[in-house]
């Protein structure tokens, strides 16, 4: 089965929307709770001060996910940098995904980009699995031309969106009417999206979750 692994600042109160938890209902999940820790600070000091506080937590979280139909474990990292920390513990894991928690209740509408250079088929199996026989509507960006047939084939209705030369600004305006977006690790210029400043951009459209779909290892 899918696994997603879902970063959370545990320490901050940051847990999963009841939105997120429900949509992951159908998957596997690593929830993993991480600290910023100062660069003076060493991370077995932070662990033996804040460990207890965070595993009880990280439990609680874990016991919502499985409630919610997938098994679900934990890890615990205190770390100097969340980028690094989410790429290594999605690999450790074999996360094909990973979820940046967003602020939503029930999600109804969800969007998926499919970008060129990248597995379409593999997007829209991880799409159906998400949608199951939830009743979520589907919004699909893709390229000039491009066609909804690899949804149509795993199963999944949607509407199409259009995208033009900038793709991220296409999803950030689209993602206003959605509820969570599911992205690929390769679309153009995605780490700066996720993790620098046109981030701003899709916070500004939407505080709903932010699905990655990882390129393979290996």
């Amino acid at each position: 089965m899918t696994r997603v692994l879902v970063p959370v600042a545990v320490l901050e109160g940051e847990s999963p929307s009841t939105g997120l938890i429900k949509l992951l209902g159908s998957v596997d999940v690593t929830v993993l709770g991480y600290h910023i820790v100062p660069e003076q600070t060493p991370a077995d000091q932070a662990r033996a001060q804040f460990e207890e506080r965070a595993i009880v937590a990280l439990e609680n979280i874990a016991a919502e996910f499985r409630a919610a139909g997938g098994a679900a474990d934990y890890r615990l990292v205190f770390t100097q940098n969340r980028q690094q920390t989410i790429a290594r513990i999605a690999a450790e894991v074999g996360a094909g995904a990973y979820a940046l928690p967003g602020s939503t209740g029930q999600i109804e509408r969800l969007l998926v980009s499919l970008p060129p250079g990248v597995d379409h088929d593999r997007i829209a199996s991880f799409a159906a699995a998400l949608v199951g026989d939830g009743e979520i509507a589907v919004t699909a960006v893709l390229g000039e031309g491009e066609s909804l047939d690899v949804l149509t084939a795993a199963g999944v209705t949607a509407e199409r969106v259009v995208s033009g030369d900038d793709r991220i600004g296409t999803i950030a305006d689209a993602a206003t009417g959605h509820d969570a977006v599911v992205v690929s690790e390769r679309s153009p210029s995605l780490s700066a999206f996720l993790f620098g400043d046109p981030a701003n951009r899709l916070n500004r459209a939407t505080v709903g979750p932010l699905i990655v779909l990882r390129e393979p290892d290996g």
